[in-house]
Parts: C-alpha cells; structure tokens; sequence
C-alpha cells in the first residue's frame, strides 16, 4: 500500500523547504519566510519537523513486513526459534539461525541509510570550505573547523534511533519513550544548572545543549563555531519523538478506511497537539534550535493538520493537485543534496573584476530580479525561481523513471 498524499506532504515540505533556504538576498526576506530569532515559530520553523514527521511516516510502511512478527524481547526471539525448528526441521534441512536472517538484514539496510546521509550532510558542510580553498584562496586549516552536524545528519540519527525503538519495542512501550522523552528534555533544560548560568536559562550560551555540543563536538565545529549548534546532539533526542509521531500516524493510517472520517480524526488529533504544544510553551517556549518538546507537540499538530487536507483531497476525493509536489517528493534527498551544492557553487564564486567582484548568486540577483521587481519581491521571485528550476529537474527525472533512494 502507498498513499500518494505521503509523496505529496514530502513534497510540499522539500519546496518550502528549497523556498526559504534561497532568497535573492538575506536582508530581504518577507517576515514568514524568515525563522524565528530564538522562541517562537514562524511557518518557515514548520519545515524541518514536517520532514522528519514524514520520514517517521514512511518508515511505517517500509518496516510493517519486518515489524509484523518481529520479536521484542530475547525470550520472544528463543520462543519464535524454537516454534520453527519443531516446525521447519523435517523440511526445511538449512540451519535453525537463518530463518532471522532477514532481521538481522534490516538493522544492516537502517545503519547504511543512516550512515549515507550523515556522510552526504558532512559532505555538503565541506563542499562550502573546499570550494573556498580552490576558488578564493582560503586557507587549509579551515578544513580543521568543519561543521560536524547538520540538517541531513540530524535526519540520519533520529531515522536511526527511531527504526530500532520500533523493532525493538511493543508499541505501547514506543509511546511510552516517546512521552519519557518529551518529559526528560524539559527537565534537563530547565532544571540543570551549569557554571554561571541559572536553572531554566534557555540562552544560545546558557542551555544545557549548547553545552553538550561544546562539550562533545567543540565550539569549533559548530554552526558558525557558535555557542551550540541548532541540529546538535541533546536536540536531536525530541527530534527522534517527531520521528515517532510521524510513524504512530502512519501505523494508524494503515489499518483505517479510507474516507472522510479519517481525514477528520486527523484534523482533530492535529488541533489538539496545536493547543497542547502552545499551552506547554508558556512554561517551556517553542524554540526550533533547541527542539523543545512544545515545539515538538505543536508542529506536530501542524503536521496533522496538513496531512489531513492531503489525505482527504487526494485519497478521498481523488484530487489531482498535488502531482507537481509528489514529483519533487519522489526525490527530495536528491533535491536537497543538489541543490544545496548548486547554491554553494554560486555563493564561491563571482563575476567581474576589482577587490570585492560579487558573487554570481548576487549578481543574477541584483541584475536579473531586482531591475523588475525590486529588492524584496525580487529576492522572493529569485527563490521561486530556484523552486521552479529544480522542478524542472525532478520532472525529467520523473519521466524516465528515475528515483534516487537511500
């Protein structure tokens, strides 16, 4: 089974997602497409959970077969082993060990697709120093300051930790991590105390994950060489919960009819998490960098909500809309790779002569926007642009049956 509205929400979230990361120019960004300061959410702060809820999603369908009579326990594993030994032995003459076999395979298949995108998130955040080294002179040891962590990185771990709290746990027990989680993270950060900083002190320098990073990455290898990374390693555990709610939908999903009930029980559940996420916010604010879980719960419930018009206009009522987004769905690592790659190469490099040439990403700006848009609408038409360019790409891509998967 495969919903085409799970293609279509990935869709939606990868171009808004290449929308907001390519303006003509970052002083000239209309306030929504802009992520919040520090506390709050702007819908530019919707996108990243948007994709990790969708990858939680996916990943109901593609563990169901392995989930389905997967032992969670130890002695489950010896009851399911013994049962097939009794039951196997007189036909089946190959060893009692390779009948979980295909278990084993599936732990193998998660670490490859978690390790493939940290490795291509690393590589994008060394893309930008090499292409420095090579084209502007910058020196060597910038390699020493690498970013460690990053936006595919952190889909990489929480995929990760995620897939094996679902094979490894009853379902009722994945819920249970899910709120121990939650709960956990709001401890930590407000009742831990470090060296200068006050309990509950939810500042870039004061925060209990800001430190772990330093701690653990270096200062150095952060975003900016900032004092935390806003993808850093505390963070990314509620992260894995946004995960987890993506996949608790589509476990739902999968065993309901498909009709217009449905897509209201989504609606409901999706305005619930709304209220409890802001309610909870009053005394531990939404904050995207640092992933607070009444972040977690409130986009969430933005999740729902749009997951809901997807379903109930594309399943239900068979709506042809979303065929634009399912294309870009269909290769959104892909799109996200590539373009990020694209963007660097404008950025390293530049046109004309004289001590400060701007960069060809600044000049097709200044002098192919701007002239008939002005700078606002013209840094805004230059981001649609890059939508639509990329569109364009995964349409071809589309047509000859290309589908790049991790």
């Amino acid at each position: 089974m495969r919903f085409k509205s799970l293609d279509v929400f990935r869709g939606i979230a990868i171009a808004s997602m290449i929308l907001v990361n390519n303006p003509g120019s970052w002083e000239q960004v209309y306030p929504p497409l802009e992520h919040a300061e520090w506390h709050g959410c702007t819908p530019t702060d919707l996108i990243f959970p948007f994709f990790l809820f969708i990858v939680g999603c996916a990943m109901s369908f593609s563990l169901s077969k392995y989930i389905q009579n997967y032992p969670k326990t130890g002695r489950e594993a010896s009851k399911i082993t013994q049962t097939k030994q009794k039951s196997e032995s007189a036909k089946n003459p190959l060893p009692s060990s390779l009948s979980l076999l295909p278990y084993s395979n599936i732990y193998w298949r998660i670490a490859r697709r978690a390790a493939i995108l940290f490795i291509l998130g690393l590589l994008l955040n060394t893309s930008s120093i090499a292409l420095d080294v090579l084209l502007n002179s910058a020196p060597l040891e910038n390699f020493g300051k690498i970013r460690i962590m990053g936006v595919l990185q952190r889909i990489g771990l929480a995929y990760f930790i995620s897939a094996i709290a679902v094979l490894n746990l009853s379902p009722r027990n994945q819920k249970l991590l899910a709120v121990a989680v939650l709960l956990g993270y709001w401890a930590a950060l407000t009742v831990f105390t470090l060296g200068g900083y006050t309990a509950g002190e939810l500042t870039p320098e004061g925060n209990l994950g800001g430190y772990v990073d330093r701690l653990i990455l270096g200062s150095q290898h952060l975003y900016k060489g900032g004092p935390f990374d806003p993808e850093g390693l505390l963070s990314t555990l509620p992260a894995v919960v946004t995960v987890l709610i993506g996949y608790f939908t589509g476990e739902w999903l999968r065993v309901q009819q498909i009709k217009t009930r449905t897509s209201l029980n989504l609606a409901i559940w999706g305005f619930r998490c709304v209220v409890i996420g802001s309610l909870w916010g009053f005394l531990f604010p939404i904050n995207k960098q640092l992933w607070t879980s009444s972040y977690v719960v409130f986009t969430a419930g933005w999740a729902l909500l749009l997951l809901a018009v997807c379903y109930d206009t594309i399943e239900v009522r068979d709506w042809k809309w979303g065929r634009p987004f399912e294309i870009m769905g269909l290769n959104a690592i892909f799109l996200f790779v590539a373009s990020g790659i694209v963007a660097r190469i404008l950025l390293k490099t530049h046109i004309g002569t004289g001590k400060n040439p701007p960069t060809t990403y600044t000049w097709i700006y200044e002098n192919w926007f701007v002239p008939w848009a002005g700078p606002l609408n013209g840094s805004l038409a230059f981001a649609v642009t890059a939508v639509l360019f990329w569109w364009l790409i995964l349409y071809g891509m589309y047509r000859r049956g290309w589908a790049i998967k991790i």
